[in-house]
């Protein structure tokens, strides 16, 4: 099987909190090129912002709007060839889509575990409304064009969300092991860092799809039959 990954668009309204940063015509190109070369495409999580609604608790509604923002891409999103799972700023599309927090593939005799990661998070874990909170409050700070304040937001959430190439060190790519060990999973695919990666763990390996969001371009391709498994920031 031949698969792409992307995650963390972070699609929303088209309003100053917005920061997909890409023009819709050329994110469709990029998605015809993945398309055209991948049998499976997954959308691994935080594919729309919800949380950045002007009135908290506003998910469902900020959902359609981002939708009606981008209905290009949406279009592109609804195929076949297409397998969403949210994340954390997407939450509910669990809800309103059926989106699952989690994908388990076979292929080839490789078993791969697809999660956006936010799990991992004791602030998601335990408050989750503080999360969300900090989303909502940045999100106004863009709005209110505050970026001194918003990139010191940003660098807090960096220090509360740190992935470290080293596994011995990270605790984010440790808890994805594990969640693979619990799957008896070959491969483990997460999002939700932005920062793409590719670490072996001897027999396991924990790959990391980066971002899309802010202009940037960042998959994963993974070929199960050739046994290559790559992270790209390019196309």
């Amino acid at each position: 099987m031949h698969i792409a990954v992307i995650s963390d668009l972070h699609l929303g309204r088209r309003d100053a909190a917005d920061h997909f940063g890409h023009e819709d015509s050329a994110f469709a190109r990029f998605l015809r090129v993945l398309e055209g070369n991948f049998e499976r495409i997954v959308l691994l999580g935080d594919i729309f912002e919800t949380l950045t609604c002007k009135t908290p608790g506003h998910q469902a509604t900020e959902l359609a709007a981002a939708r009606a923002a981008h209905p290009e891409l949406v279009r592109r999103f609804s195929q076949p060839q297409y397998q969403y799972i949210h994340g954390n700023h997407d939450l509910v599309a669990g809800a309103l889509f059926g989106a699952p927090e989690q994908l388990v593939l076979e292929a080839d005799g490789v078993r791969m575990l697809f999660t956006h990661g936010h799990h991992h998070d004791w602030v998601i874990r335990r408050a989750r409304w503080l999360s969300e909170a900090a989303v909502w409050t940045g999100a106004w700070l863009r709005r209110m064009r505050l970026r001194t304040m918003f990139r010191m937001f940003q660098a807090l959430d960096a220090r509360l969300m740190p992935a470290l190439p080293d596994p011995s060190r990270c605790t984010f790519q440790q808890w994805a092991i594990a969640r693979a060990t619990d799957s008896a999973a070959d491969i483990v695919i997460t999002g939700h860092t932005h920062q793409g990666m590719r670490v072996e763990h001897g027999s396991r390996l924990f790959l990391n799809s980066g971002t899309c969001s802010e202009g940037q371009f960042s998959f994963l391709s993974l070929d199960t039959r050739a046994g290559q498994y790559a992270l790209h920031t390019h196309w």
